[in-house]
C-alpha cells in the first residue's frame, strides 16, 4: 500500500500539474486574445498618438510660417529701433556741431577807433550847386570823346553825277553819297573832342568837404584801426569787421573804404568784397563819396587825408 500510495501521490500532483498547465495555457490563451486585442488597440492608439504629436508638430510648423512671416516685422522693428537710434546720433552730432559752429562763425571784434573829426573838413557848409558842378565836371572828364562819323566827303564812292542835270523830272543830284541817299555821309555828326571842364582845385576841395560833412552829420563816417590781424589777407574777417563797424548786412549797402595803397593786406582782403569800393586817400573825390552810403577810413588813411587837406587849405 505504501508503495502504491507513494506511486499515486506523486502521480496526482503530476496529473494536477498538467491540469494546472492546461488551465494556465487556457488562461493565457484567453488572456492573449485580450492582450492581442488590447495590443492592437495600443498599437492603434500608438499611431494615433504618433499622429497626434505629428499633427501637433505640423501645427507649430504651420504656426511657424506666420512667425517666419513675422520675422520681417522683427527686422522692421530692429530697423525702426535703428532708425530711432539714428536721430539720437544725428542730434548728438548736431549738438556737437552747434557747439562748434559758434567757434567757426565767431566774428572778430570791431576795431572801430573813436577819433575827433576835424571841424574844417567834416563840419563844412554844404553847397549843393557847387557839388553838382564838380560832379558833372568829373563825369565829363571821364568821357573818352573818341566818337566820330563820316561826312559826304569821307564816304567812299559817289564821284560820278548819278544822272543829267535837266530833263529827267527829278531833283538834280551831284553824288549818291549825299546825306539824303542811303549810304551817304552824316550831316553835323559827332567828331572827336575832349569834354574836360576846367575846375579850380579849391572848388573840388570845397565840394569834397561838403560831401564828407553831409555823411558825417548822419553818422556815416567811421574810422577803424584795421580789418585783418596779421599779414595774411582774409576777406571773411575783413567783411565781418566792416559789418560790425557799419552795422549793415554785408553786400546790402555800398561802402567806400579809404585805405593807403601800401596797405596790401586790406586791399587784397576787400578788393573782391560785394558792395565795397576801395580808394586811396589821395584819390578821394566827391563823386565816390556821394555814390556810396558809408565812408570807412583806416587810421593811417585818415591821418594821411587830414594832413593833405590841411596842406591844401594852407595853400
Amino acid at each position: 500500500m505504501s508503495p502504491a500510495a507513494n506511486d499515486e501521490n506523486p502521480t496526482q500532483p503530476e496529473a494536477a500539474a498538467p491540469d494546472a498547465e492546461v488551465e494556465e495555457t487556457a488562461a493565457t490563451d484567453a488572456t492573449e486574445p485580450e492582450a492581442a486585442g488590447t495590443e492592437p488597440d495600443a498599437a492603434s492608439t500608438e499611431p494615433e498618438a504618433a499622429e497626434a504629436p505629428a499633427a501637433e508638430a505640423e501645427k507649430p510648423a504651420k504656426a511657424a510660417k506666420p512667425d517666419a512671416a513675422a520675422k520681417p516685422a522683427r527686422r522692421r522693428t530692429a530697423a525702426s529701433t535703428a532708425t530711432e537710434d539714428k536721430p539720437a546720433r544725428s542730434t548728438a552730432r548736431s549738438s556737437t556741431r552747434t557747439t562748434k559752429a559758434p567757434a567757426k562763425k565767431a566774428k572778430p571784434t570791431s576795431t572801430e577807433v573813436k577819433v575827433d573829426l576835424p571841424a574844417h573838413i567834416f563840419e563844412a557848409k554844404v553847397n549843393i550847386p557847387l557839388i553838382h558842378q564838380v560832379v558833372v565836371a568829373q563825369q565829363a572828364a571821364a568821357r573818352q570823346g573818341t566818337h566820330a562819323t563820316k561826312t559826304r566827303g569821307d564816304v567812299r564812292g559817289g564821284g560820278r553825277k548819278p544822272y543829267r542835270q535837266k530833263g529827267t523830272g527829278r531833283a538834280r543830284q551831284g553824288s549818291v553819297r549825299a546825306p539824303q541817299f542811303a549810304g551817304g555821309g552824316v550831316v553835323h555828326g559827332p567828331v572827336p573832342r575832349s569834354y574836360e571842364q576846367k575846375t579850380p582845385k579849391k572848388m573840388k576841395a570845397a565840394a569834397l568837404r561838403g560831401a564828407l560833412s553831409d555823411r558825417a552829420r548822419h553818422g556815416l563816417v567811421q574810422v577803424v584801426g584795421g580789418f585783418v590781424d596779421g599779414e595774411t589777407p582774409r576777406t571773411a574777417d575783413a567783411v565781418a569787421v566792416l559789418a560790425a563797424v557799419t552795422g549793415a548786412v554785408p553786400g546790402a549797402a555800398r561802402v567806400l573804404v579809404v585805405a593807403d595803397s601800401s596797405d596790401q593786406v586790406t586791399w587784397r582782403s576787400l578788393r573782391n568784397a560785394t558792395g565795397v569800393h576801395l580808394i586811396d586817400p589821395g584819390q578821394l573825390n566827391t563823386y565816390d563819396v556821394l555814390t556810396n552810403d558809408r565812408v570807412v577810413f583806416t587810421s593811417a588813411a585818415f591821418e594821411s587825408f587830414v594832413a593833405r587837406a590841411g596842406q591844401q587849405e594852407e595853400r
